[in-house]
């Protein structure tokens, strides 16, 4: 005589969602002695999809099971449907759970089908399983000014992939193409627990290059904007730039300097990023090849933890066109992340930098996640991440912060 088999079903709830629903669901499988091996739910405009996959014990049949749960689905106005699984089927996706996880981030002032098709498309060309959707952001009203708004969809996915790196360029490509970032992460237990990020200052937590910024003031703006161009695009050695750029501002006054510091243009989404990630317990650096004056000043803002940048010397309250200790560039700005992560006590897998220009490449790939903010051509395509289309509070969403908790936080 053949051993009786445990019978595996699978609910299919759609409808309206309303309170007490999945109690009452749950409730009848109690009261056969079922046990619930996997439930998910989502909801979408107030419209339900619930699923239950459920076992039904072997000294027990399936069909009152099944004539309790339809009476029920249709008394609260709901679409109910099973499909028998097979020990089989059940084992295989048992067997899914050994795979690798990732988290697919897209983001966008908006987001469209033809976004989302390629993305998805992308993920399903490397054989990857897409098990969960979730919208991390608020619903965007129809009337919504696109330079205002912010879209974001995450995507947990699963399989083996045997080149990461070929993943994370392929989305890189997808993005400039799109017009949309796409942000391609490893499930693990780092991505949940960063605790440190480490920010350029010009034109990445402020909206200018403040020594461009004090040319202006000293009538030699287009020399040093020259220079700072050739710089950040890689053409010229930071130290050098830095050299020749200085010298030039030979006399500028202290308070000029004072002046500029009182109006620094913050970046869209800085504040709103740094008092969410401060809630949480992040430490906050500044690591700039800018200087510490303009520094401190965002670090009184802002409440920044660390600033390292470059300081100038000064005499009888004007520049000298010199400079006191170590120059921060690319190299030193690395070092000092490392240092911190020391500091904090932290893998390094658990820090985040973040910049714009070739200086900042150094400590964009040491950092656990390194994002190349609305940056140069080439450091986008050097850097592991990038955002291009929304602001700074953008990070946010790669960490996996939904604007529920971010509201919250900031409260």
């Amino acid at each position: 005589m053949s051993e009786l088999k445990n019978e595996l079903l699978l609910l299919k709830i759609t409808g309206e969602d309303k309170p007490g629903l999945t109690s009452a669901l749950t409730g009848i499988l109690a009261r056969y002695d079922c046990n619930i091996l996997d439930i998910g739910q989502a909801d979408i405009h107030n419209t339900l999809s619930l699923g239950i996959l459920f076992e039904v014990p072997s000294n027990n049949e399936s069909a009152p099971v099944l004539k309790d749960l339809l009476f029920k689905a249709y008394e609260l106005g709901l679409n109910a449907s099973f499909t028998p699984v097979s020990n089989e089927e059940y084992s295989h996706w048992v067997g899914m759970q050994g795979k690798n996880r990732y988290i697919v981030t897209l983001l966008g002032r908006k987001l469209s089908a033809k976004q989302i098709s390629s993305v998805t498309g992308l993920i399903a060309s490397q054989g990857l399983n897409i098990d969960n959707i979730t919208r991390l952001t608020g619903r965007i009203p129809l009337d919504a000014a696109n330079n205002q708004s912010r879209s974001c969809v995450q995507l947990s996915v699963r399989g083996f992939l045997s080149d990461k790196a070929l993943m994370q360029k392929s989305f890189m490509d997808l993005s400039k193409e799109q017009g949309i970032d796409v942000a391609f992460q490893e499930d693990n237990i780092y991505r949940r627990n960063r605790r440190l990020v480490c920010f350029d200052m010009d034109s990445t937590l402020i909206q200018t290059e403040v020594i461009d910024e004090m040319a202006e003031r000293h009538g030699v703006g287009e020399e040093v904007r020259a220079i700072t161009e050739s710089a950040m695009r890689g053409e010229i050695d930071f130290s050098e730039s830095f050299k020749k750029r200085l010298s030039l501002l030979r006399g500028l006054e202290v308070s000029v300097l004072n002046e500029i510091a009182e109006n620094l243009p913050v970046t869209e989404g800085a504040a709103r990023l740094i008092s969410t990630l401060k809630k949480f317990g992040f430490k906050i650096a500044i690591l700039s090849g800018g200087f510490t004056f303009f520094g401190e000043s965002l670090k009184r803002k802002l409440d920044i933890d660390y600033v390292y940048a470059n300081e100038f010397e000064i005499e009888n309250d004007k520049l000298t066109g010199g400079y006191v200790g170590e120059i921060v560039d690319g190299k030193r700005k690395a070092e000092l992340l490392k240092l911190l992560a020391q500091v904090e006590k932290l893998n390094l897998e658990q820090v985040i930098a973040v910049g714009d220009g070739a200086n900042d490449l150094p400590m964009l790939n040491l950092a656990g996640l390194g994002i190349a903010y609305h940056a140069k051509p080439k450091v986008k395509e050097n850097a592991q991440h990038a955002i291009s289309s929304v602001g700074l509070d953008g990070i946010l969403y790669l960490l996996g912060f939904n604007d529920l908790m971010i509201d919250h936080g900031n409260k």
